[in-house]
């Protein structure tokens, strides 16, 4: 079945990794991405990104310069339906930090579909295990297997009801 929304980790899936990146001008797409995302807008597919950016709580980043780089994201591979970020440290104890559940249902909710038939991308086990524990389908960014791919195979199943 293909997904009533996809949603993506930010960084290492859609963009270049920069740790802790607070300036928009180092905002790089991946290969590939753009195109896959037009090609799940196209299908009426509604796109978000949930991303944990732990660099707020360590200190390291304002939630100001989170902000800036997400607006520069959507710029380039926009529009997204959203951004849900968690700004919490590892040890905080929050309950949207991934792989817990909270931002992948934040974002179902706000979409207005069922988190069961949403599709959650990304690059790190946490992300997989955060769209297993909101009750979502994750892909995992691994090897040779890109955005490009993953969004491919999920264009090609029948649409969801």
């Amino acid at each position: 079945m293909r997904p009533c929304a996809v949603l993506f980790d930010r960084d290492e899936t859609l963009i270049e990794d920069v740790p802790y990146n607070g300036d928009p001008a180092l905002v790089a797409p991946l290969p590939g991405v753009r195109d896959a995302l037009d090609a799940l807008r196209a299908a009426g597919i509604p796109v978000a990104v949930v991303s944990n950016q732990s660099g707020v709580g360590r200190g390291s980043i304002t939630l100001a310069q989170v902000d800036a780089v997400n607006t520069r994201v959507d710029a380039l591979l926009g529009p997204f339906a959203g951004f849900f970020v968690c700004p919490h440290g590892p040890d905080d104890g929050c309950e949207c930090r991934k792989p817990r559940p909270k931002l992948i249902l934040d974002a179902a909710r706000a979409l207005g579909v069922e988190p069961a038939c949403c599709v959650v991308v990304g690059d790190k086990q946490s992300d997989i295990d955060a769209a297993r524990n909101a009750g979502a389908t994750g892909f995992r960014i691994e090897g040779a297997v890109t955005v490009r791919e993953i969004v491919a195979s999920l264009l090609s199943g029948p649409p969801s009801r």
